[in-house]
């Protein structure tokens, strides 16, 4: 059965709550809220201020985790300390309760059991503090994964730092240092994205919504402390409770799009292979590539 994504063309905070209610569920006990917070220097990333209302009406805690990569690439977020500095610079503290779900040990490990590449998912143990998750995620392209939607909130966003380097060295190595010596091939690391995801999808079974927003398209990921300007016009948002289809559903908006930045944006996604990402979370079962988009 094709899943239902809900679509506006109108990016307001307002519209984002709309755009959840329109999915007819809500959210139960405690809400993990996965989003972006930016890296240091980046300028595409969706402030506090854009996310504000929705947070606020699921009464959840922004979630993060540190990140694999640090002073080489002119980021900040691969320790605790100036992760969480950075959190506060960026005013999410000002609205929301935030969680950086591995800044203490250890981890909590994860079963996959079909996975493709990874045998277990390694995750910040906070992960656990929580009842149901809504990923915000800012899609947009990406300098490895080709682009950044909803399955790379659930994969490489709530992975810990460890896990990160597990899912970049495609389950060789989780150390942090190691891993960008033995990075996963173009097939790999899609495959292992779509591996941790489902993992994620698994535990928070019928108690997960995602909501994407096509805004500020850059061909680079809010990770990057240098990122390209956008290349194309904004598309807009969608709402669904399927993170394949939803993801699925923005990249066949890029390519009907007239804009003719698309092809610098779909340059980007197919030389990093990204759509297999998409292809192995559906053969894994996170969801389905069917859908029916519903214009609100």
């Amino acid at each position: 059965m094709p899943a239902k994504v809900f679509f506006t063309r109108e990016l307001t905070p307002e519209k984002v709550v709309e755009l959840y209610c329109a999915l007819g569920v809500e959210l139960p006990g405690k809400v993990a809220v996965k989003v972006h917070s930016g890296e240091k220097g980046n300028q595409n990333f969706l402030r506090p201020e854009f996310w504000r209302p929705m947070v606020e009406a699921v009464q959840g805690t922004i979630v993060e985790c540190n990140t694999a990569y640090g002073d080489a690439t002119g980021g900040v977020r691969d320790n605790t300390e100036s992760h969480l500095k950075l959190i506060e610079e960026h005013g999410w503290n000002k609205y929301f309760p935030v969680d950086l779900l591995d800044a203490q040990g250890p981890d909590v490990v994860w079963p996959i059991p079909h996975g493709k590449i990874l045998k277990e998912n390694h995750l910040g143990k906070n992960i656990l503090h929580y009842d149901s998750m809504l990923v915000l995620a800012h899609f947009k392209g990406h300098p490895m994964g080709g682009y950044g939607g909803a399955l790379k909130q659930l994969s490489i966003g709530c992975a810990s730092r460890a896990g990160k380097a597990l899912i970049h060295s495609a389950g060789k190595t989780d150390d942090r240092f190691a891993t960008w010596q033995q990075h996963a091939s173009a097939v790999e690391f899609p495959e292992a994205m779509a591996d941790a995801a489902s993992s994620v999808v698994e535990h928070f079974r019928g108690k997960l919504a995602c909501i994407n927003v096509m805004k500020n398209l850059s061909v680079d990921c809010d990770c990057c402390a240098v990122a390209e300007d956008p290349c194309m016009e904004d598309i807009g948002m969608l709402a669904s409770l399927d993170p394949v289809a939803i993801d699925q559903a923005c990249i066949d908006l890029v390519l009907r799009s007239n804009d003719p930045g698309k092809e610098h944006f779909m340059e980007r996604v197919n030389s990093r292979n990204g759509i297999h990402t998409i292809e192995v979370a559906a053969d894994l079962g996170v969801g389905t590539r069917e859908y029916e988009l519903i214009e609100l």
